[in-house]
């Protein structure tokens, strides 16, 4: 199984929205990411990055919400192994299968198990039960077998159980590629009621042609436009010559990079609270004596930001509740913070055998 786990590092990818964070897996040879409906739901582009494909928009250009599959086009697609669909849709109990995940702000993660239950009936869809452990933001990642087929798409656990994840059979998405395949790779929906594919010029004002029943297209999604707080974070972050859609990696969050810094910014809505964390690098291996001594200095010194250490690695961060943030006030707090985080990581690697932090 190691050898597939590592296969798959290269497939599986990290996707982002405004909403919600969850997980795909690259089918090179249709130029598509693989990913649950519910994950890009309300979205015309989502946020996409994995080893080996920088961090990019991908434009969402199918989706069967009946099924909970959504295909993103990649505009460029990366040197990765190809992704074995199973054809195969018989599964037994007692089969070793592998769930694979990388959502954002968690490691690429591969969880062992087996098949516990050959069909789990929701929605009258069968799901294929098992009990390799899913983690938060592991929905849309391939399950995989022995052979390194996907042989489903994890998609939902029953939260009060013990690792019990269920995962939509491939055959479900074989057909869902099949539809899109026969539309000429056009944007389209698949019609939750008559299964019908419907693609871009051919809906009949938002209904579908062969039933009636309402759909809506990818490309008619109206953009995302942020709101109250979070508005204020995405103008200072657009005033401050940051990507906004690029930087948006879930509810709430985001995440920018200043020369070498990498700075995450949270709003805590329930407390107001509006926190800026600069992850700069990580301790030396041996004399950090001098480095506490440095951080405490410079925390006696400066007025809004502060240093602390968490585990290995050096912090550098702001905090201001959200009845204080105006674009003027945040666009000094916050200019600060990105030039004070680009400094102090150089520095502190230069001048004290600190170590780049690794990306992973």
């Amino acid at each position: 199984m190691k050898n597939i786990i590592e296969q798959y590092r290269n497939i599986v990818i990290q996707i982002a929205t405004p909403y919600s964070t969850g997980t795909g897996f690259l089918l090179r040879s249709y130029g598509v990411i693989v990913t649950n409906y519910h994950v890009v739901q309300d979205n015309r582009e989502v946020v996409v990055e994995g080893t080996g494909m920088k961090r990019q928009l991908g434009q969402v250009v199918f989706t069967d919400a009946k099924h909970d599959l959504a295909f993103i086009a990649v505009p460029a697609c990366p040197d990765a192994p190809e992704a074995v669909l199973s054809k195969n849709s018989e599964v037994t109990v007692g089969d070793m299968v592998v769930a694979i995940g990388h959502p954002f702000g968690l490691k690429f993660t591969a969880t062992q198990g087996i098949v516990s239950g050959r069909e789990f009936l929701k929605s009258d869809l069968p799901y294929i039960q098992h009990d390799a452990a899913l983690n938060p933001g592991n929905s849309g990642g391939p399950l995989v077998n022995d052979k390194g087929e996907v042989i489903g798409i994890n998609t939902f656990i029953i939260t009060e159980s013990e690792s019990m994840g269920f995962s939509l059979p491939v055959q479900y998405l074989l057909s869902s590629l099949e539809q899109w395949i026969g539309g000429n790779k056009q944007v389209g929906t698949r019609c939750g009621e008559c299964g019908t594919a419907v693609f871009e010029g051919l809906d009949e004002d938002g209904y579908c042609p062969n039933c009636g029943a309402a759909i809506e297209l990818p490309n008619e999604i109206d953009p995302y436009e942020a709101a109250g707080i979070a508005r204020t974070i995405e103008e200072i972050l657009g005033k401050c010559g940051h990507d906004v859609r690029l930087a948006r990696l879930g509810p709430n969050t985001w995440e920018v990079r200043n020369g070498s810094a990498i700075i995450s910014i949270s709003y805590y809505e329930p407390n107001g609270l509006v926190a800026g964390d600069a992850i700069l690098c990580d301790l030396p291996a041996a004399n950090i004596k001098p480095v506490y001594e440095y951080l405490l200095r410079q925390n006696f010194e400066m007025e809004t930001l502060s240093f602390s250490v968490r585990g290995k690695e050096v912090v550098l961060s702001l905090v201001i509740f959200d009845r204080y943030l105006s674009l003027d006030t945040g666009m000094k707090l916050f200019k600060n913070l990105f030039q004070k985080a680009d400094y102090y990581d150089n520095l502190l690697v230069e001048q004290f055998g600190a170590s780049w932090k690794k990306e992973i």
